[in-house]
């Protein structure tokens, strides 16, 4: 595989991706941390997750009325202000973190210039010998 193709691992995302998507849609900001093809994937999957948590633990902390054929719990409970913005603000926390940890990780790999000097007197010995 070459380094330009891009690799999607599949995720089952219904509702949190749509969810999530929306939420990327309403703040462009998110959009402009994580554009490249590995920080979306990093970004989609721990943002589902994480939002995932979330609406499940506010599930817990929450009566929810039985599902009545109109509005899932889900619906429910992004319907309170405070826990769509919580929710959102869980959204742009992982965007940042991608960003960072991906920017991290784009500096430059490998050994500094030091160990790469001492390894090219190394092999300067070795090849004399």
């Amino acid at each position: 595989m070459s380094a330009s193709e891009e690799v999607w691992i599949p995720l089952v995302d219904e509702p949190i991706g749509t969810i999530v998507a929306q939420i990327q849609n309403d703040h462009a900001e998110i959009g402009k941390l994580v554009e490249a093809p590995q920080r979306l994937l990093a970004f989609k999957t721990f943002a589902y997750i994480r939002v995932g948590i979330l609406l499940g633990e506010l599930l817990l902390e929450n009566d929810v009325e039985p599902y009545n054929g109109s509005d899932t719990w889900i619906d429910k409970l992004l319907g309170n202000p405070e826990y769509k913005a919580r929710v959102v603000d869980e959204v742009k926390a992982v965007a940042e973190e991608v960003a960072r940890d991906i920017e991290a990780e784009d500096a430059r790999l490998g050994p500094d210039e030091a160990a790469r000097e001492r390894f090219r007197e190394f092999a300067r010995r070795q090849l004399q010998d």
